[in-house]
């Protein structure tokens, strides 16, 4: 459906998973939308070419998000698994006040809890808390592990495929960026009625990564299997990647979260607050094969003996 108002919407991560499906659904829905990027490269040029005001600046920077906020009645929040989550969380937080914001959506994680061994993990929860004392209208996402997760982690080798990953046999339901988005998207046109709410998404069906490796087989026509690995062998694999520190703690913590069941679980929220059928794991792959024509990004080989 096509709308058309005079509300302002600003995205930030606005070239991520989340915040560029958002972008353009938006768009599509007659809003005006500002995109917040860190550079501008082909990514945000697509952007613009959509529609989107994009503002190039640093969410740790005062004055970009400042000038970023300005005429904005909802933002979305991304910050990716970095260092620096609280002091851009309070930069947000303070420049969305000042510049008379009515909501925001924050993208957490599902392992963010106040016990959480994981530095990020931890730290969005403290986020969240720091966004319920604002006066903004606030809600939480806390999805599990994206399905882009599997094109990112993955290996290919001729016509093989392998998940390398210490995640034993726990288990999630994969949820998709552009599902999430829906979400996202709903919650900013309509921010009174989740205000204060923490929804915890999930793909439509959970899923060992034996199973997910088969699903993706069938949707690639080609063998992939599951070889679990342990957390520390894990870790070696991303230092010598050169992968931060940050982000390997926080994936070596999570790792076990995942073993101890912190990631389960379904719900029907997609269905209901985005008004979206989520994409099952081999829907998922079938329409993007190009990610998989090659090794993902994070893919950590054996290591050599």
């Amino acid at each position: 459906m096509t709308t058309q108002d005079d509300r302002l919407f600003l995205i930030t991560g606005a070239t991520g998973t989340t915040g560029a499906e958002t972008v353009r659904l938006l768009l599509e829905r007659g809003h005006q939308v500002r995109a917040l990027v860190h550079r501008e490269d082909d990514r945000s040029r697509e952007l613009a070419a959509a529609g989107a005001e994009i503002a190039v600046g640093d969410l740790l920077d005062f004055h970009d998000v400042s000038a970023a906020m300005r005429g904005v009645s909802g933002a979305y929040f991304c910050y990716p698994i970095h260092a620096g989550l609280l002091d851009a969380t309070v930069v947000f937080a303070q420049a969305a006040t000042e510049a008379g914001v009515t909501s925001v959506v924050n993208m957490s994680q599902i392992s963010a809890r106040r016990e959480a061994a994981s530095n990020a993990a931890r730290q969005h929860w403290l986020a969240e808390r720091l966004l319920d004392r604002t006066p903004l209208l606030t809600t939480h996402l806390r999805p599990t592990l994206f399905a882009e997760w599997i094109s990112w982690w993955w290996g290919r080798q001729d016509n093989e495929g392998v998940l390398r990953l210490p995640l034993g046999a726990g288990r999630h339901a994969p949820v998709a960026g552009v599902d999430q988005a829906h979400v996202i998207a709903a919650v900013l046109e309509n921010p009174a009625p989740h205000d204060r709410q923490a929804y915890p998404l999930h793909g439509p069906v959970e899923m060992d990564h034996h199973e997910i490796a088969e699903a993706m087989s069938r949707a690639l026509g080609i063998p992939v299997t599951y070889e679990p690995t342990e957390v520390e062998e894990f870790a070696e694999g991303l230092a010598s990647l050169g992968k931060p520190a940050h982000l390997i703690q926080h994936l070596s913590n999570i790792a076990i979260d995942y073993r101890n069941g912190i990631f389960q679980g379904t719900n029907n929220l997609i269905e209901v607050i985005g008004n979206r059928t989520p994409l099952t794991v081999e829907e998922f792959v079938t329409g993007r094969k190009d990610a998989f024509a090659q090794s993902g990004s994070h893919f950590v080989p054996v290591k050599a003996s």
